[in-house]
């Protein structure tokens, strides 16, 4: 009889069969997670009616501290004095100076031969002395008649004298009956015709004199006009003789030796070697915000600063810019030439503890509308900006620190309200 194994046969009791909804449960939770990634996804891209590549933007964050207005620009150092000589007159130059010689004040510079200037110059001294003689023998002749209105009030002087010593003598006369009647009224009527006549004689000479020295005066009048005049034209012929008008260096000579030059032809600079003022070009923003005496920083090549103020704003803008110039308040760098490099940092004004984010086109683009990124969606916001520096601009209303703003890019989006940036 075969034995089988049954007895080596052990009794296991059965696990009860799992519920068929936990075999669901993590597949359902992955489900649903992938179903709200989804939902958020579509509910970015339904909000967003564009989507942008995050990398042709820019975003930065809005902060809270002091924020700096100031002016930085590259500077090129020019002389505050540096005149260019003029031909006052046609002539051919003579230099007696090359470009770059040191020179005094009033060290002659060139000289110019101007044969008309000289000519003329001659022919007005001419005519001034004909105008002095004149005005001498006006003088003379003025002298003289009022030496003859003086003569004839003499004698009218005389005549009346005489007429009444003869009326005296006719009424002595009357009075013992030598004389008749008719003889002192004649003798009166003498003494009456010589009292008109020395009163005619002395006006005739206040006249006289007056008319005499009336003629006097405008003859010397006529001759100080013609003295003006040579003057005038002497200053010129001294003026052919170019002289420096300070302590300095001979600039660019533009005019060549010994050749003819026209009136008013630019011969040579002398430069100011102690006086050098930095010219910046401040962007046409910036500009209305200078002013005379504005401090400034003046940095040369060996990182040295030295102070400085403004001095000059031209009042045109060109090509978007203003121009202005920079002199130095204590002292100036030894060694400068002209055209040379230097830094210039101006400081408009410091605001504590403001609301600010970095400048971008956004300040000039938004017009009043900027773009906050809400995760990755920019949402469109107004708000209001105050100053601004070259890298930050001051924030008013409208953002909050800790925001994210799209400072440049935010033309491309146009006029949407909400954009995806991904």
């Amino acid at each position: 009889m075969i034995r089988d194994t049954s007895a080596q046969d052990q009794s296991l009791s059965t696990a009860g069969t799992a519920a068929p909804w936990k075999r669901w449960l993590w597949p359902a939770l992955a489900a649903l997670v992938v179903l709200l990634a989804i939902g958020f996804a579509i509910r970015a891209w339904l909000g967003a009616s564009q989507s942008f590549d995050s990398a042709r933007v820019r975003i930065a964050e809005v902060k809270r501290g002091d924020m700096v207005r100031d002016i930085a620009a590259d500077g090129r150092v020019i002389a505050a004095n540096n005149p260019v000589l003029y031909a006052i007159s046609a002539g051919t130059v003579t230099l007696k100076v090359v470009a770059g010689d040191v020179v005094k004040q009033g060290q002659e510079l060139a000289v110019i031969d101007s044969p008309e200037l000289r000519s003329k110059l001659a022919q007005e001294q001419a005519t001034l002395a004909g105008l002095e003689a004149e005005a001498g023998r006006a003088g003379l002749d003025a002298t003289l008649a009022r030496a003859t209105a003086q003569k004839e009030t003499d004698q009218a002087t005389i005549d009346r004298q005489a007429a009444s010593r003869d009326l005296e003598r006719y009424q002595r006369g009357f009075d013992g009956g030598a004389v008749p009647q008719v003889d002192v009224a004649k003798a009166e009527d003498t003494v009456k015709k010589s009292e008109i006549q020395l009163q005619h004689a002395r006006k005739d000479a206040t006249l006289k004199a007056q008319g005499a020295d009336l003629d006097a005066r405008n003859k010397r009048l006529l001759a100080d006009r013609q003295r003006a005049v040579v003057a005038e034209v002497e200053r010129q012929v001294d003026a052919l003789t170019l002289r420096a008008p300070f302590d300095g260096q001979v600039g660019q000579v533009q005019a060549t030796q010994h050749t003819n030059v026209a009136i008013n032809a630019p011969i040579l600079g002398v430069v100011d070697l102690s006086r050098f003022e930095i010219e910046i070009k401040v962007p046409e923003s910036f500009a209305r915000e200078l002013s005379l005496g504005i401090p400034a920083q003046l940095t040369s090549g060996n990182g040295q600063p030295f102070p400085g103020e403004i001095s000059a704003v031209s009042p045109e803008v060109v090509a978007g810019e203003v121009n202005a110039r920079i002199r130095f308040t204590d002292k100036q760098p030894q060694g400068l030439r002209q055209s040379q490099r230097m830094q210039a940092r101006v400081v408009l004004d410091t605001r504590r503890n403001v609301i600010k984010v970095e400048r971008g086109p956004f300040v000039e683009q938004g017009n009043g509308q900027v773009y906050v990124m809400d995760g990755s969606t920019a949402v469109r916001r107004p708000v209001k900006l105050g100053v601004s520096s070259l890298g930050e601009v001051e924030i008013l209303s409208g953002l909050q620190p800790g925001d994210r703003v799209v400072v440049s890019g935010s033309d491309l989006f146009g006029d949407a309200e909400r954009v995806s940036v991904n």
